[in-house]
């Protein structure tokens, strides 16, 4: 039997900080680094952002940047770990993906390159799965070891 759960876009800046701060601490293979999970706490506050819930409890979430005037970004998102290959991804997905065409012609994401830790291997194949495309592999932009892989996809 499939889960019932809703998404719904937050408004409230001090929600949005409690909704990521609850789902990536139920990430530490993903959001381990103190100082980089502080930050997508922080800028969640001023991004669109989705929940999704299960009835009262947050399962998940997806936010929104932008890089140019023609192009978003996937800033950050995170399921529960208990939630995880339940297709709540791909619905928060489209979601975003959605209030997007509506602003650019394009998103990327960026995320550790395929190879090095297998939670990123699956996180890679999530999105070439709802139709990302590699562009280019960044080695040190944010350290040797988590090259930065830049996945694009036209709208």
């Amino acid at each position: 039997m499939q889960e019932i759960f809703k998404i719904e876009r937050v408004e409230n800046p001090e929600e949005k900080a409690e909704i990521v701060s609850e789902v990536l601490l139920d990430l530490p293979d993903w959001f381990g680094l103190p100082e980089s999970t502080k930050t997508y706490i922080d800028d969640s506050r001023r991004l669109p952002l989705w929940v999704a819930r299960k009835g009262e409890e947050i399962i998940g979430f997806i936010s929104l940047t932008e890089s140019s005037p023609e192009t978003g970004d996937i800033h950050c998102m995170g399921i529960k770990k208990a939630y995880h290959r339940k297709g709540i991804g791909s619905q928060l997905y489209l979601v975003l993906e959605k209030y997007a065409k509506e602003k650019y012609k394009y998103l990327q994401v960026k995320t550790v390159d395929e190879g090095h830790y297998a939670g990123y291997d699956q996180t890679v194949s999530f999105y070439k799965a709802v139709g990302f495309a590699k562009l280019e592999v960044f080695p040190t932009l944010w350290d040797e070891w988590n090259p930065c892989l830049i996945m694009i996809k036209s709208l």
